[in-house]
């Protein structure tokens, strides 16, 4: 423990981050509460069986009595209840990342997974490469924190008395007294940088601005370091340019220190060779599905290997390796119906999740149902990507822009417009306004073989509960026969 015990309390806890530092901090023996606007699983199941108390919504009550701390989460600015009783007290406050680095990595070897897309997979199969060596060498078991619950470890963080610290670099902004990006306060020794594109359209006004803050993190890597990055992207390329440590790039170029090669999908794995500098160095596989994912696996075998942990200890774990929560999550198989949930933000990452699903389910009509939710996708930036990504889907529906009063007119999506280019495509689709209609509007429609995925980066008003729900009552399953696969 770094410090005597504290009451922290983390405005904003529901978040993945922060309920994952919320978690960490426990472990360290501080007592930890939390409040947010509205609580939905994954992370308010962790917190609950954490038994750190949230309250809802946001009060100035909830800062009764005052605690030694509060961590303000990067979604509340000023004006909330809470904010203001902080300044209005001056009660000490700092940002989840601050407090991330300066509690546990501090000391320790900072590895930092970082991109626009695939940064959590990514985290999490480093995170188990590294578990899976400490079988045979201990002090190689990791700390972590992963914006997402891995399944290898129920669990989106971990704590160990240990040298390496593995987190998962968010290039969103920090709080609102500090708008540089999180992964600005990680100082990481090694760096994975997967992918870089125009995202955050609400702090980010264009790609330039992306690029430069990747540009500012690659260049706190210090020259003993590394930075195993993607060899397809011109932006990545770019941010890298001036890096001063070792570059390792990745990809399926003849270029590429890592290439993979003789990729295919059969038999319900994912198998590569991996070439290093030229030679063969590992035959790998997966269950895991997808282009995109075994490029995030090879990112994350090359950075272990460079750290010294052995092609042995890599292919195990790839090989056990199960997933990330929310993504391309199986969620129920009622009469041959499959429902998958996946995290989707943005128009590369609903496009891999569609290519994904066609090759694990090539004969199968495939559903995309999706709630403009991120901050991107609310907005019409990059509506020409969106309808391109989501023609790969046989239907769509879509449901009506998240919280849409809150983005200006002049920048807002119309889902509506997504419609009619889908449909002069010769793409079947309709916009449903929310979940509760969009269940009933395509419940009778399904048939076995169908494969439907809901794409949201949120709750998506329980409509993951609610589709699975109503099919039960469609096609009743036999007693005792769960709808879970």
């Amino acid at each position: 423990m770094s410090a005597s015990p504290r009451h922290i309390h983390l405005s904003g806890i529901c978040g993945t981050a922060m309920a994952s530092l919320a978690g960490l901090l426990q472990l360290q023996g501080h007592r930890i509460t939390g409040s947010d606007k509205a609580a939905y699983p994954p992370m308010s199941d962790m917190l609950r069986a954490l038994g750190i108390p949230v309250m809802e919504p946001y009060a100035e009550t909830n800062l009764t009595p005052a605690p030694d701390l509060v961590v303000i989460g990067n979604a509340l600015s000023r004006g909330n209840p809470e904010v203001e009783r902080v300044l209005d007290e001056r009660i000490p406050f700092t940002s989840m990342a601050a407090l991330l680095r300066d509690e546990f990595l501090k000391g320790r070897t900072s590895l930092v997974v970082a991109g626009t897309h695939g940064k959590t997979t990514t985290t999490s199969m480093l995170a188990w490469i590294y578990q899976v060596a400490a079988r045979h060498n201990p002090a190689l078991e990791p700390s972590f924190l992963i914006g997402g619950v891995a399944e290898n470890f129920g669990s989106s963080f971990q704590l160990r008395p240990t040298p390496n610290f593995i987190v998962e670099g968010d290039e969103y902004d920090t709080a609102f007294f500090d708008k540089g990006p999180k992964f600005l306060h990680y100082f990481p020794d090694a760096l994975i940088l997967t992918h870089v594109e125009f995202d955050h359209a609400d702090i980010y006004a264009n790609l330039d601005a992306v690029k430069t803050a990747f540009k500012r993190l690659v260049n706190l890597v210090p020259r003993r370091g590394a930075v195993v990055a993607y060899d397809a992207s011109e932006t990545v390329t770019e941010c890298i340019s001036h890096a001063l440590c070792r570059v390792e790039r990745y990809g399926f170029s003849e270029r590429a220190h890592w290439q993979i090669r003789n990729l295919r999908y059969d038999s319900g794995l994912t198998r590569w060779t991996i070439w290093r500098a030229g030679q063969l160095w590992a035959e790998l596989e997966m269950s895991m599905a997808g282009e995109h994912n075994a490029l995030n696996a090879t990112a994350a075998a090359a950075l272990a290997a460079g750290q010294g942990i052995g092609a042995d200890a890599i292919r195990t774990a790839l090989s056990t390796f199960k997933s990330v929560k929310r993504r391309l999550e199986v969620r129920a198989c009622i009469s041959g119906i499959t429902v998958v949930e996946d995290f989707a933000h943005h128009p590369t990452a609903i496009r891999e999740t569609l290519r994904t699903l066609r090759a694990v389910y090539p004969q199968s009509r495939l559903w995309a149902v999706l709630e403009p939710r991120s901050n991107t996708l609310r907005r019409k930036v990059l509506a020409g990507d969106l309808v391109e990504s989501l023609r790969l889907a046989d239907r769509v529906v879509l449901a009506g822009v998240y919280q849409q009063q809150r983005i200006p007119e002049d920048e807002r999506l119309h889902p509506e417009e997504v419609v009619h280019a889908l449909s002069e495509h010769g793409t079947a689709a309709e916009l449903l306004a929310d979940a509760d209609a969009i269940v009933a509007g395509i419940a009778p429609h399904l048939v076995p073989g169908d494969v439907v995925a809901i794409l949201s980066n949120g709750g998506f008003d329980g409509i993951y509960e609610k589709l699975p729900a109503r099919l039960s009552e469609i096609y009743p399953q036999p007693s005792g026969k769960s709808v879970r696969p």
